[in-house]
């Protein structure tokens, strides 16, 4: 592990926060790109030592000199790319989104084909959000292979990521990995259409009321849980640039708000949800991932919840929380 080290973009992100947090607990240095920001996120689950140990370079995922020359001059071995405007972002300003995910996608790609005698392993965030909503499909969770017909730009932004991919391994024999996370949740998960639910737990937590913005059945997964298999991936790196769906707990809206009362009992009917599901399919298999990286164990939704109320106790009482973000 000596001889790696990692780079991630949108460290200051909630996946990002997490990765950077496993990476730091493992001794392997690890670099941020990001613009200038407070690693808020990271301090809700990282002690201040540990936070001293991350090398914080700032940066604009599109300024694509910038980027080079840090990858260069830290010897990055391994990318994190997870740097992205999320739905609702994209929809207020379209063409910065499309500069942001896909042109800054596009420069760590060309990043990696310029230093491929150097960096060893790119993993990438695509999204859930590539596919369309769960009446294009069949019942179920989703197949790995299902066709995908995004209905958000966020979604296209998304889907021209893994072409970029596919091609910068047929053109120049660039490598990838790409991983659609589904509905993640956790401390730090404070932003985006699907941070409801973690809002919620936080409320719960606090003892306030809270209205989950959506109902439905989707995959959920823990960020620290989705981090560990980001860095995974990038270590593991077969040819080609495959795309996976990632599993996790398959749970209905009504399922969360029961696990959140059990993990608070005195917030018995104060969390509710609206009964429209989201534009998503009704969960995903996730089970080809696990052909590459070998049996994936995600953290039943009841511990994840726990695990997620926990932390945003621990961390008020340390002075490390803001509550009202957390709720939102």
């Amino acid at each position: 592990m000596s001889t790696e080290r990692f780079l991630v973009t949108g460290a200051l992100g909630c996946i990002g926060s997490w990765a950077v947090k496993r990476l730091v607990d493992e001794g392997v240095p690890v670099t941020t790109y990001d613009l200038p920001g407070d690693p808020y996120r990271m301090r809700i689950i990282m002690d201040d030592d540990a936070i001293a140990r991350v090398n914080f370079q700032e940066g604009d995922i599109t300024d694509e000199a910038r980027f080079e020359a840090v990858v260069r001059d830290n010897a990055i071995t391994h990318i994190l790319h997870l740097a992205a405007l999320q739905v609702p972002f994209v929809r207020a300003n379209p063409v910065l989104g499309a500069k942001v995910n896909v042109v800054g996608s596009a420069i760590v790609l060309e990043t990696v084909r310029k230093l491929a005698d150097q960096v060893a392993g790119l993993a990438y965030a695509s999204s859930i959000a590539v596919y369309g909503p769960a009446s294009d499909y069949p019942p179920g969770p989703l197949a790995d292979d299902a066709p995908l017909d995004p209905v958000t730009l966020y979604g296209v932004t998304k889907e021209a990521n893994e072409g970029w991919g596919a091609i910068y391994w047929q053109d120049y024999g660039v490598p990838s990995v790409g991983l659609r996370p589904f509905f993640v949740y956790g401390p730090g998960r404070d932003q985006g259409v699907s941070s409801t639910p973690t809002k919620a737990m936080a409320a719960a937590a606090f003892g306030r009321p809270y209205r989950i913005s959506f109902g439905g059945t989707d995959t959920y997964q823990h960020a620290d849980d989705v981090a560990r298999v980001f860095i995974q991936a990038a270590r593991t790196m077969p040819e080609g640039a495959p795309v996976y769906n990632l599993g996790g707990s398959l749970a209905s809206v009504d399922d969360v708000v029961a696990a959140i009362t059990r993990a608070v009992p005195e917030s018995a009917g104060t969390i509710t949800h609206e009964e429209a599901p989201l534009f998503t399919p009704n969960g995903a298999q996730g089970t080809a991932i696990e052909e590459l990286l070998g049996p994936i164990a995600w953290r039943p939704l009841d511990e994840g919840v726990k695990d997620t109320i926990d932390t945003l106790r621990a961390a008020n009482a340390a002075g490390r929380l803001d509550v009202d973000r957390a709720i939102g």
